[in-house]
């Protein structure tokens, strides 16, 4: 049975590094895996208020019909001040609501963290976790996917081509398969 992965990418800038590591961490998958990249750019704030009076924004329930419809996620996140992106934060949140109605519930992730520095985005990585054990999302553990100086491995037309970093990316790619059928 084919199984469908959402790749969210916290980053929303043209020439995003997360962007390029999310495409080629991608094509890593098994051929029977869907890939839906979610966009998250022009979703709406999360505002209780909305929620409460019945006003959601249509964006809201349609990003959450695209998360319900995944068997798990890649998240691949930037850093900014040691955490996630609003952008990234905000999506979670608006799927994590109403409460009682958690789109992510149960689903498997991987967490990915990129950045131009050494650190590989390392705070970033740990944040997006804390806010995944709430959700009740399993993340894999292993390996630990932080992708520091990244810019080495992107090549002039803004790709991943180099044979170590894809096979690194078939890594993390496999230990997510495994995971999700480990959790059957």
């Amino acid at each position: 049975m084919s199984k469908k992965i959402g790749v969210l990418v916290g980053s929303l800038r043209k020439g995003s590094y997360s962007k390029a590591v999310a495409k080629a961490l991608a094509t890593q998958f098994p051929s029977d895996y869907e890939i839906a990249f979610i966009k998250i750019g022009s979703l709406p704030f999360f505002n209780q208020d909305l929620e409460e009076t019945h006003n959601e924004p249509g964006e809201w329930q349609e990003f959450r019909r695209q998360v319900q419809a995944c068997n798990a996620f890649v998240f691949v996140t930037l850093e900014y001040n040691r955490s996630v992106p609003a952008v990234l934060k905000n999506a979670i949140d608006v799927g994590s609501r109403p409460r009682g109605q958690n789109v992510w519930d149960g689903k498997p992730a991987l967490v990915v963290s990129v950045t131009p520095g050494a650190t590989g985005a390392f705070g970033a990585n740990h944040a997006l976790r804390q806010s995944l054990v709430f959700l009740n999302m399993p993340t894999v553990q292993q390996p630990e996917a932080y992708i520091g100086s990244v810019t080495k491995y992107i090549d002039p037309d803004g790709k991943i081509t180099n044979p170590g970093e894809l096979k690194y990316f078939h890594l993390l790619a496999d230990a997510l398969v495994k995971y999700i059928d480990h959790l059957g």
